[in-house]
């Protein structure tokens, strides 16, 4: 008999795992409490009448739902509208200041703190580059953050819901150039142990591809595309999978993990791709011509010798990159294959090129060929993402709440 491996039993795991079990009034009405807030999230305003027709709840429904998120501070009457003959339909809309959230990104070459309010506006964030950060710096660029954010952004600190932490998986373990042998320690810190005094608030912790994916699928592409997959290239390589409208995290938290395929050819043979596709591979690369390197801006330099090498890394990343989106068009059959990450946009937007061209000839035998294109959302979306996550936890629908799972 095969030993199918145990589900994650974190609390969030289980949450989200599905049971044959009924629901119950009470479950049901928090989701539908969810829904109807959503609803309204994703207007300027609406009418009650227009929330009953958009969800399905009836009148009654609606009114009890809309009092408990006035009453809450999440939602606010905005005046009112006529529409026919009667008297006026009362238009409602999110207030931005009813709750708040902070998206931390921890990665090996930057940091990035963000704070989302309960519109979807990012309200301010911070970001350092800094190469493979110790605790103490991550320490030192929350607390600068969140005192920044706190004093001029107008954050009340008693409506913050939670902490979204991205970090990217085995983030300590992976040998990519320059890491310090002290960056190991990371293989032992609890950031929310760390952070604890900082960001006294429920952290959610996701990695950094995924976080990313989510930005994209609540403020991108996921307004117009209902499944895509998310390449995310910074100082390592990664990928999050939205399918139908959903992040698709797979059994154990991790799919999408298009950086671990291993190489068939060229210096990528026998390693994983990640290796030669990632802003670690290009810096490398940069400085095996002798040209400056570490730093994002050397990627605008007008070095000829350094426009070259970028132009090489493009071709070499582009063919790496074939097999694994062959492989994704046929499994998984996306609308489109986005990129985005830490890149210059003009670079992403040129490997979008190349690897559009590279696939081209394989068009014919593929069962569809998705669009290859630059992510809409910024270079912070991981810890934009992040933010998302108490959002998802708290307020947010999701169809696992109908289920009745242990907690």
């Amino acid at each position: 008999m095969i030993d199918i491996p145990a589900p994650p039993t974190d609390a969030r795991a289980a949450r989200l795992a599905i049971s044959l079990s009924g629901t119950n009034l009470e479950r049901a009405g928090d989701y539908n409490q969810r829904v109807v807030l959503q609803a309204i999230r994703g207007r300027d305003f609406i009418t009650r009448t227009e929330l009953a027709t958009l969800t399905g709840l009836t009148g009654p429904t609606i009114a009890n739902i809309t009092r408990r998120l006035e009453e809450d501070g999440l939602i606010r009457k905005v005046g009112k509208i006529q529409l026919g003959r009667g008297q006026p339909a009362l238009r409602i809309a999110i207030d931005p200041d009813g709750a708040f959230a902070i998206g931390l990104n921890i990665d090996r070459d930057h940091l990035s703190l963000a704070c989302l309010d309960l519109a979807g506006t990012v309200r301010a964030s911070v970001s350092q580059e800094i190469l493979y950060p110790s605790p103490a710096a991550v320490r030192a660029l929350a607390s600068r953050g969140l005192a920044e954010m706190f004093a001029t952004a107008a954050i009340p600190r008693d409506r913050v819901i939670g902490v979204g932490l991205a970090m990217p998986d085995r983030m300590a373990e992976r040998d990519l150039r320059g890491r310090p042998a002290d960056f190991s320690i990371w293989t032992d810190v609890d950031p929310a142990a760390l952070l604890a005094d900082l960001l006294p608030w429920p952290m959610h912790r996701d990695n950094d591809a995924a976080a990313a994916a989510l930005c994209e699928l609540q403020f991108g592409a996921g307004r117009h595309s209902a499944s895509f997959f998310y390449l995310l290239i910074s100082i390592g390589l990664g990928g999050g999978l939205v399918l139908d409208g959903s992040f698709y995290r797979g059994a154990t938290g991790r799919s999408g993990e298009l950086g671990f395929i291993i190489g068939r050819t060229g210096q990528a043979a026998g390693r994983s791709i990640e290796t030669r596709v990632s802003l670690s591979a290009l810096y490398e690369r940069l400085i095996e011509a002798g040209c400056a390197s570490d730093a994002l801006s050397a990627l605008q330099s007008d070095d000829p010798i350094a426009r070259s090498t970028i132009d090489d890394w493009l071709d070499e990343a582009a063919s790496l990159l074939v097999d694994p989106m062959i492989a994704v068009s046929c499994l998984i059959d996306p609308q489109a294959v986005l990129i985005g990450g830490r890149l210059p946009t003009d670079l992403i937007d040129a490997l979008a090129a190349r690897l559009t061209a590279a696939l081209a000839p394989y068009g014919a035998e593929l069962p569809s060929m998705p669009l290859v294109a630059r992510a809409a959302t910024p270079s912070i979306a991981p810890a934009v993402g992040a933010a998302l996550l108490p959002f998802a936890d708290r307020l947010l629908p999701s169809d696992a709440i109908l289920m009745n799972v242990a907690r």
